[in-house]
């Protein structure tokens, strides 16, 4: 069997996982990930946690300290959410330092019901770097018309930032445009660029799950033709936006003074569609200098039957363009998509918080110690 996922390497691709938990960690699990899967950075969101604390009890000594100190439900999840990616930074410690602070990374984000107010979002990027204190941590800051400010301002305070959440292209270009006014502050400030690392976590399957069902609400022949085109369209696109950005003069000047690129990151990569190849997210978006952030599932997958066939990006705008537009010419709103989409992703982001919150107070209130 070839390596599928040491070839994806080769290729470029950083490898994360999109997953985290306190029995991934203490079960040896993502030390083992890292030895044998070539897993170099991990991923967190407010579902991620969600889940993790609600299935697990690997949780209940910290909830049972926390519920005698009476803490706030609000901090309890971040006390056991930071001490989880403090853990994992520490685990992926080795290849922090053997990748010069690109990869073995972890990444934590701020509290989603923060998404539409800068100045809050900006406060709590700055608690959590505080809190979690570990260099290989990124702070994820969703890049909504908010976001956008509160990621110069964060990334020019030198802290390394995940942008989470980009579904159109125009707003990736805003977010690459903040990534280096952030830089030009931190310059500003005397901070050193080169410890300032980004990624952009460009959204991928829910682009199709939400096209082709508009797609199949046409229901021709011509429209089903272009089922499972928009989102390899979308993402190949925004890395032609990334070539462009990162060869121009305004970062040139940058990256004389130190400073690294912010590499695209695939994110939402597992296959919704039993149509297509579990694969598909992934073989389909090799190009060199990103990361694909994968479920288990898909990481499994790709290990085990995903063809790694060289760079499947480069020279492909022509086309990916020309299936956009042949998505818009059915008369699909690409603008009215995206924004969908970024609106049901912060929602969904702050359902999962909401329920977090609800299943972490009742755990609290189930380990209080009694009056006296």
């Amino acid at each position: 069997m070839t390596d599928a996922l040491k070839r994806l390497s080769d290729e470029g691709v950083a490898i994360w996982l999109d997953d985290l938990s306190r029995k991934r960690i203490t079960s040896g699990n993502l030390a083992e990930l890292i030895d044998q899967q070539h897993v170099v950075g991990v991923t967190t969101n407010p579902s991620i946690f969600q889940k993790a604390i609600s299935e697990g009890d690997g949780y209940d000594l910290q909830l049972s300290d926390l519920a005698a100190r009476r803490v706030t439900v609000e901090e309890a999840i971040r006390m056991i959410t930071t001490a989880d990616v403090r853990d994992a930074a520490d685990i992926l410690r080795p290849v922090f330092d053997a990748t010069g602070g690109k990869d073995g990374r972890v990444s934590i984000e701020v509290d989603p019901r923060l998404a539409h107010n800068t100045k809050a979002t900006v406060a709590e990027a700055k608690q959590l770097a505080w809190l979690v204190d570990r260099p290989n941590a990124l702070i994820k800051i969703p890049a909504t018309e908010a976001g956008i400010p509160a990621i110069a301002e964060t990334i020019g305070l030198g802290i390394s930032v995940n942008v989470t959440l980009i579904f159109s292209l125009e707003r990736y270009r805003k977010v690459m445009d903040a990534f280096l006014t952030g830089l030009e502050k931190a310059k500003e400030r005397g901070l050193d660029l080169s410890q300032i690392h980004s990624v952009a976590s460009f959204f991928v399957s829910r682009v199709d799950t939400e096209i082709d069902k508009r797609i199949d609400a046409i229901g021709t022949d011509e429209a089903k033709a272009l089922r499972g085109k928009a989102a390899l369209a979308n993402a190949r696109l925004a890395y032609q936006a990334y070539e462009e950005i990162f060869s121009s003069d305004r970062w040139a000047a940058l990256e004389k003074a130190g400073a690294n690129k912010q590499r695209p990151l695939w994110a939402s990569t597992g296959v919704k569609d039993k149509a297509y190849s579990d694969t598909m997210y992934v073989t389909e978006l090799v190009a060199p200098n990103t990361v694909n952030t994968m479920p288990e599932a898909t990481l499994l997958a790709t290990e085990d039957h995903g063809e790694i066939t060289g760079d499947t990006v480069s020279g492909t705008y022509e086309q990916a363009r020309a299936d956009l537009d042949a998505v818009e010419a059915l008369g699909i709103s690409y603008d009215e998509v995206v924004q969908l989409l970024e609106d049901e992703g912060v929602q969904k982001f702050e359902a999962a918080w909401t329920d977090l919150l609800k299943s972490t107070e009742a755990e609290l209130q189930r380990l209080a110690p009694s009056e006296g």
